[in-house]
């Protein structure tokens, strides 16, 4: 049976543009004008009978029907990528995009980065910080480290780590008599460091939360203490001596190995999720990201 397949320069010239955003970006990647490419649009909408594209505000839009024909074009790229690595493997390195959150990019897998690049000389990284959601066909992600299991139902997910939290802070500052081993009601309000996490963020921790756990009921005035937007900051706070936060081991993890921080207490609950490694079934395929995804389930065994 004969296979009816579309216009391959046109699926080309249609896949740029859906993955840039622009005819001219398009066109300037692939070395034809912008006319060209929206002559090789049409005749994939002809083909199709269906409008691929919308353009709205000086924005180029993909229909839903757009959506279905740019979802399969990744894919397939994506399997020829890998099949001429396959083939023709060697002759230079793999690349492989990884899409983290700040906090776990900048405070852990930037410090860890380096044993796994040691194990993979091959490799290539392009590493991203953002926020979720992220557009993984669009940006061509590999491999995204998110918070929960939820957020992509569609994806291959991976747990790797679920995270616990406990108060820290300088050794200085437990020196100084401010906070007294194993009685939590002894830390006052103004001392206590708060992360104001974003909208939307799953089942954060709380101070309220760790003093439950701790069997230590007790209502914090959050106003009274420090607050922050950002769990980085809020680490180098505690860190600098200018009060205690309730810290996660995995941003935490250079700053307690090198003694910046201190834990005063031994009680630290879990935090109700996991961090999970994300991919697409490309994804899942390419051999870089397999690497990865291995080495981080071996680096991250002690959380």
């Amino acid at each position: 049976m004969t296979r009816r397949l579309p216009p391959l320069n046109a699926v080309r010239a249609f896949e740029a543009a859906a993955r840039l955003g622009s005819m001219s970006l398009a066109a300037a990647e692939l070395c034809v004008t912008a006319g060209a490419i929206s002559q090789q649009i049409a005749k994939l909408e002809d083909y199709y009978g269906r409008q691929l594209f919308i353009r709205r505000h000086h924005q180029l839009l993909l229909t839903d029907t757009g959506q279905t024909v740019y979802s399969a074009c990744v894919e397939l790229m994506n399997e020829l990528a890998a099949l001429t690595e396959q083939i023709v493997g060697g002759t230079g390195p793999a690349h492989l995009v990884i899409s983290v959150l700040p906090s776990v990019g900048t405070r852990w897998l930037s410090h860890q980065l380096p044993d796994f690049l040691r194990q993979a000389p091959h490799v290539r990284i392009d590493l991203r910080l953002e926020e979720d959601p992220v557009d993984f066909l669009r940006n061509r992600i590999d491999v995204r480290l998110s918070y929960g299991e939820h957020l992509y139902p569609e994806l291959t997910t991976t747990p790797f780590a679920q995270d616990r939290v406990t108060p820290m802070c300088a050794p200085t500052w437990m020196h100084s008599g401010r906070v007294r081993t194993g009685e939590p009601l002894s830390l006052p309000d103004e001392d206590l460091i708060h992360v104001q996490w974003r909208t939307g963020f799953s089942a954060y921790p709380t101070w309220e939360s760790w003093f439950s756990a701790a069997g230590e009921p007790r209502t914090v005035q959050a106003d009274r203490g420090h607050r922050c937007d950002s769990a980085s900051v809020a680490i180098e706070l505690a860190a600098a001596g200018a009060g205690i936060v309730l810290g996660q081991f995995l941003l935490a993890d250079e700053a307690l190995k090198s003694g910046r921080l201190v834990t005063p207490f031994d009680v630290a609950p879990r935090l109700s999720f996991q961090y999970c490694a994300v991919q697409t079934p490309a994804g899942v395929r390419n051999p870089a990201a397999r690497l990865f995804v291995d080495w981080l389930l071996a680096r991250t065994e002690q959380f």
